[in-house]
């Protein structure tokens, strides 16, 4: 029997699956304890084994192309913020406070990786470049995250610790383990090649983990209580206005600024992703334990957003550029047969 086409992906069933368990048997007191230690090493395997997997051939194939780099570094970290902050007049009334400290969350959060080399290669984009300009965001995002939270988000979210602490304790948890997954490949990079689905299994894995902390917390604290329907369809309207927007202005200026079709498509990709793997846990350093839950939720929803809309851009123009190819490689042989 096929898959409807409208049913979500497996990993986003069990993220709301993760959120209904929550938010009907949430863990607490000595349990949540021993619980976020279990999450904290989740969290630490996960970005060892990314840095296990990232090759540094392929960044060094794509680190060369800096103009492309740079677009989407401003895209990601300058323009997203920018757009959160200016069109609060717009966002905030649709929204919680709660949910709007949320959204600028995510607008300072890094791209992402998988999806994006994934997408911009579907798509017949520069693939290294790719490689090169996600793995940069995710490495950047560990230090910029944090500073960009502690100046544009002054709710009672945030933790109330310096940045410089919120860093210290991210290097920690994300960096540390990352370089030690590096220094290692050459160990167990082929290792990890041959078993990717330990990776996937550990990546979504640690996720659930930190979401079903986080939404425990946040139940416990009574956050159904303080967010109205009306507020989550909101959101929904808050997501898809800031994806629409960021997918334009990367099509516009990555146009403008005269890259090539294969650039623009990375542009495009690489510079509208937030990601979720980096994001719920810093997140869970980053905030207050009890204010995780609301402030990861516009993450969740513009996640599945984002991957909705640029798995359906990816195909639409890989098999545009399919097509293209196909009927010249018609005319060089209608050609060679009229020479012929």
């Amino acid at each position: 029997m096929a898959r409807p086409k409208l049913l979500p992906d497996n990993f986003t069933l069990c993220l709301i699956g993760t959120v209904i368990f929550a938010s009907l048997l949430p863990v607490h007191g000595q349990a949540a304890t021993a619980f976020n230690w279990v999450t904290d090493i989740a969290v630490g395997l996960l970005f060892f084994l990314h840095g296990a997997k990232l090759s540094r051939e392929a960044i060094i194939a794509g680190a060369t192309h800096w103009r492309l780099h740079l677009v989407v570094l401003l895209s990601t970290f300058a323009l997203f913020p920018v757009l959160g902050l200016v069109l609060k007049p717009l966002l905030a009334p649709l929204v919680t406070p709660a949910l709007y400290a949320g959204i600028l969350f995510l607008c300072t959060l890094p791209s992402t990786v998988q999806s994006s080399i994934a997408f911009t290669s579907i798509a017949k984009g520069n693939v290294p470049a790719a490689v090169c300009s996600a793995s940069a965001s995710s490495l950047l995002g560990i230090f910029i995250t944090p500073a960009l939270v502690s100046v544009i988000i002054t709710s009672q979210a945030a933790s109330g610790t310096s940045p410089w602490h919120t860093v210290w304790n991210i290097v920690l948890q994300l960096l540390v383990p990352f370089v030690a997954g590096q220094l290692l490949r050459p160990l167990i990079g082929g290792w990890i090649e041959r078993n990717r689905g330990v990776l996937k299994f550990v990546d979504q894995g640690s996720i659930l983990l930190v979401v079903y902390a986080a939404f425990s917390e946040a139940v416990n604290e009574g956050l159904w209580h303080q967010i109205p329907l009306a507020a989550l369809g909101g959101l929904l309207v808050v997501c898809a206005v800031l994806l629409a927007l960021a997918l334009a202005v990367t099509m516009f200026v990555s146009k403008r600024l005269g890259f090539s079709r294969a650039d623009q498509i990375t542009i495009i990709f690489c510079g509208s992703k937030k990601s979720l793997a980096a994001g719920v846990p810093m997140a869970k350093v980053i905030f207050a334990t009890h204010a995780v839950g609301a402030v990861v939720l516009p993450l969740m929803l513009f996640h599945q957003i984002q991957l909705m809309v640029c798995a359906a851009l990816a195909q639409r123009w890989g098999a545009r550029d399919l097509s293209a190819e196909k009927r010249a490689g018609q005319k060089g042989a209608t050609a060679a047969v009229v020479r012929r």
